[in-house]
């Protein structure tokens, strides 16, 4: 039983907008990749727009160039191994989802290869043509088509990171394939002024 549920598309951008790691899908005809990244941030609200960086010889920015299309995942700390192996591999030589058993779901809007299991969230994207800082920085963007989440851990637009969940936590890379973990939240109290 799945338990993800839609995320309102204004509330898209803070599935991702405390800087985890991610993991960028993409698919074109029969092929199909899984990458992951450690910069993507939103870019606007209305509608959701993001940006995330995937390098111009990437096999996974191939596809994404030729669909128009990818999908941000945003994987928990159940899935740091997994996370790293994607990431340290290329899928031009092997499809990562077949060689490393990664189940996928079909995206609602792109039919894009999106994975729930151990993730927090995903996202299907639509591709926004921007050439100039493709090319120059390898920064994509993209706007946000549909969006959902792991209700244990996202709700109402809103994180909920405690003890209870901690396999679903996000993860930042360090590099060298270090990770830590988004910990326990802390609610800010308003001052007195």
């Amino acid at each position: 039983m799945s338990h993800f549920r839609p995320v309102k598309l204004e509330h898209a951008s803070r599935l991702i907008n405390h800087g985890p790691t991610v993991l960028v899908t993409s698919a074109h005809g029969a092929r199909r990749n899984v990458m992951a990244a450690a910069w993507s941030m939103p870019v606007e609200f209305t509608p959701p727009r993001i940006a995330v960086v995937i390098d111009k010889r990437t096999y996974t920015r191939e596809l994404a160039a030729a669909s128009g299309t990818f999908g941000i995942v945003v994987p928990g700390a159940a899935m740091i191994d997994l996370t790293y192996a994607v990431g340290s591999t290329s899928g031009r030589e092997i499809d990562k989802f077949e060689a490393f058993g990664i189940d996928i779901v079909e995206g609602p809007v792109l039919g894009l290869p999106l994975i729930e299991t151990n993730c927090a969230a995903w996202l299907e994207c639509r591709l926004i043509d921007e050439k100039h800082t493709e090319d120059a920085y390898d920064t994509c963007f993209a706007e946000v088509v549909a969006a959902a989440a792991d209700s244990r851990v996202f709700v109402d637009g809103h994180w909920i990171i405690d003890e209870s969940n901690q396999p679903l936590h996000t993860i930042h890379h360090l590099g060298a394939g270090k990770f830590v973990r988004a910990s326990s939240m802390e609610q800010a109290k308003p001052l007195a002024r």
